[in-house]
């Protein structure tokens, strides 16, 4: 920790998220999770012992949203930002859409962290997509994860399941298998799991293989109790509105009033996403199916933020529908308002406000709910509540003693609790003192966000002082590279390793130990990483800090070898290996290597040279549309990789994802696939028994061509460059 005050890094990537105002219900995806990674975020910037706190969220510049979310840096207090990255273009999109970009994510992240040159002590994830992002993040910077799922795709393919949808449809629109297998990841990697509810620990985390794994801790969210403040404040003569607050009330009571033929009656309200989950049609059908619940109340229902049904996904458009039906089938017009749209900020305190006042009633009838925070909000203000006898309701009613308890299939039952409340003064007046007390009692932010920093801190000094847990902060290369802005990249045969007595390699590797506080050292080969580190291991060669292997295709960075799923994602775009390798086939004058030697990302072939052999291949491959990479070298191997894959391109990807300038890097090579690797901004050198492929790059800016040979002819080179003299100047 830093100055003993934390700093946290939170993810919340998916669904349309600012400090202020926020749009919950505009769609499936602006639940109240994005309510409460902010007010998470406010609380803990609150405390002394906090240092900062930055909110990672995605960046969306489209017309069809507010101009808020395309802010890369939203300043929400000294303490708390609000970070916006761009990933998968800059549209709006659902979030089961996003998958794919996630590893872009991850490095416009890292390059974020570099440049601000502030590693966190932990990250913490909400919702599987963050999950997967600050999984990435703590394996390369060594440092915990915390998880905090929401809602989990097991559960939910259970439901939809139940609901008679299609496995195969499931999987189509929600991409739930490769969700639920990153959430099994994310269980395997996790170093603290937070819920809100027991239930979730127990029935919905309880649903997974790695379920074991990580450790657990129920802390509830908390409410911000000035906004939500007791319905009867408003009418003591000390208490004074704001003209804001004032308006917020009058316009729902204008909303409301022009739905309602008898607007005195006692309110029955809910406020829900248009999610099948939140079964609306069920309340809709207990407050139609009982005469006697219509005589005595009215019914409002603002199922998320809408202009035109027609306009909303098939989803959200078919709950909205059906409850449209619904209201007709029931004639429900004159008891029952259904307005399109609320204000989070001002409109939804005042409009719980006014059902209290009304002695009315909030009902949550939501098939399955993870917590359930609109009770928590609804009780605050005095108004009793009704809700499903699942997950975090049931943690509620038992801590508050504000509301009633039903099985949400049971329309009868509904209807019932409801009548009950409305009708019984005393039992109205006992839900109401009990909500208002209770959740002042056990769901503040300030008790949360202290609950939250006790356990962050236990877990942090446990990982940094006993290496214990999945994170190993001492040992973290992401650490290492966040703040090193040199490196020497070499191949490896016949550059780095070559020379039999190993005098200059034992020199040059002497060289780099003793200023790796300042350079980074990376190889570069067209073997296999395997091939690689057991190659090095028998010069005695130290770990590299990263390991460029097979032509490019792959990198690892550490001893460890962690896969950067980054090039991966980057490299893999409009890569047909098995389309190439069929092509091929029939090609005389090419051998296909052995299979130890192909990679996913590269088909590797033996080839003499010959005339226009290389020119025929080419033609072969873009007569059928194929995008490729081809690399001959050493007049012998020809590797075909993804157009965006070579040794040169992986190291200018490293450049970029890491914030190392081009032209602080040292690249050494000595045959033609290195030639990329060598080109343009960086300092290159060509160690002296370079292949032939080479010498058209005598004349070319920044290579030096050596005399030396081998590791020799890299000590020369940084002798050439002055390259250890950079590094100590910039450091000066």
């Amino acid at each position: 920790m830093k100055k003993n005050k934390l700093c946290i890094q939170m993810f919340s990537i998916h669904g349309l998220l600012r400090s202020e105002n926020m749009e919950m219900g505009y769609d499936a995806d602006t639940g109240g999770q994005i309510n409460y990674v902010v007010e998470l975020g406010k609380a803990l910037s609150n405390r002394s012992d906090v240092e900062r706190i930055d909110l990672f969220t995605r960046l969306i510049v489209d017309k069809t949203v507010s101009e808020d979310y395309s802010m890369p840096i939203e300043k929400v207090s000294d303490k708390f930002r609000i970070v916006r990255i761009q990933c998968g273009g800059r549209k709006y999109i659902r979030k089961e859409r996003l998958w794919p970009y996630l590893d872009e994510y991850v490095d416009k992240t890292i390059k974020f962290i570099k440049r601000e040159n502030s590693i966190p002590d932990i990250v913490h994830g909400h919702y599987a997509d963050a999950g997967y992002v600050g999984m990435q993040l703590s394996k390369i910077f060594g440092i915990p994860l915390i998880f905090t799922g929401h809602s989990l795709g097991r559960p939910k393919r259970e439901k939809l399941l139940n609901d008679g949808l299609k496995q195969s449809d499931i999987i189509k629109k929600y991409k739930i298998d490769h969700r639920i297998h990153i959430e099994e990841e994310i269980l395997k990697n996790a170093d603290l799991i937070i819920t809100s509810t027991s239930q979730e620990v127990e029935k919905q985390y309880g649903m997974y293989e790695n379920k074991n794994l990580p450790a657990y801790r129920v802390i509830s969210p908390g409410l911000d109790l000035e906004k939500f403040y007791p319905y009867y404040h408003d009418m003591l003569p000390e208490t004074e509105k704001d003209e804001v607050q004032t308006y917020a009330r009058a316009a729902m009571l204008k909303e409301l009033n022009r739905f309602f033929s008898h607007p005195d009656k006692p309110l029955i309200l809910t406020l829900c996403r248009p999610d099948e989950r939140k079964n609306i049609s069920g309340l809709v059908k207990a407050y139609g199916e009982d005469l006697e619940l219509q005589a005595m109340s009215n019914l409002a229902v603002f199922a998320g933020i809408r202009k035109d049904i027609t306009e909303k996904e098939e989803n959200e458009r078919k709950v909205l529908t059906r409850m449209l039906l619904l209201m007709d089938k029931y004639d429900l017009y004159g008891k029952m308002a259904i307005p399109k749209k609320h204000d989070f900020e001002y409109e939804v305190p005042e409009l719980y406000r006014i059902a209290a006042e009304k002695n009315g009633v909030f009902i949550n009838p939501a098939l399955t709910e993870p917590f359930g925070l609109t009770l928590l909000e609804a009780s605050a203000t005095g108004l009793p509540v009704v809700a499903t006898n699942d997950g975090g309701p049931k943690d509620i009613i038992h801590n508050c003693g504000n509301g009633i308890l039903v099985d949400p299939t049971n329309t009868k039952k509904i209807a019932a609790a409801l009548k009950t409340i409305i009708t019984d003064h005393d039992t109205w007046e006992k839900f109401s003192k009990n909500g208002i007390i209770n959740v002042r009692k056990h769901y503040s932010w300030e008790k949360h966000a202290e609950k939250y920093i006790k356990e962050v801190k236990k877990l942090v000094k446990e990982i940094t002082e006993s290496g214990i847990g999945v994170a190993v902060p001492s040992d973290s290369i992401g650490k290492r590279l966040a703040r090193l802005n040199y490196f020497i990249v070499t191949d490896i045969d016949n550059t780095l390793i070559g020379d039999q007595e190993n005098e200059n390699l034992n020199d040059l590797l002497a060289l780099l130990m003793k200023n790796r506080n300042t350079i980074g050292f990376c190889v570069a080969t067209g073997r296999t990483v395997a091939s690689a580190v057991e190659y090095l291991k028998q010069y005695n060669v130290h770990a590299p800090d990263i390991i460029i292997s097979s032509v490019g295709s792959e990198i690892y960075y550490g001893k460890d070898l962690h896969y950067s799923q980054g090039w991966d994602a980057h490299i893999s775009n409009n890569w047909n290996r098995t389309k190439i390798v069929e092509l091929l086939k029939d090609v005389d004058f090419i051998e296909y290597q052995e299979e130890i030697t192909q990679r996913r990302f590269k088909i590797s072939y033996f080839m003499k040279p010959g005339k226009d052999r290389l020119a025929m291949i080419h033609n072969l491959l873009l007569k059928h549309g194929c995008r490729y990479n081809l690399i001959y070298s050493h007049q012998r191997y020809l590797d075909i990789l993804p157009y965006r894959a070579s040794k040169g391109k992986a190291m200018r990807y490293l450049s970029y994802k890491w914030e190392i300038p081009l032209k602080n890097i040292l690249v050494c090579g000595d045959s033609g696939n290195d030639e990329e690797m060598l080109r343009g901004e960086p300092l290159g050198v060509v160690v002296g028994n370079y292949s032939k492929e080479l010498e058209k790059l005598k004349h070319g800016k920044n290579i030096y061509f050596a005399k030396q040979k081998y590791a020799g002819g890299i000590i020369e080179a940084i002798k050439h460059y002055n390259f250890i003299q950079k590094t100590k100047g910039d450091i000066l």
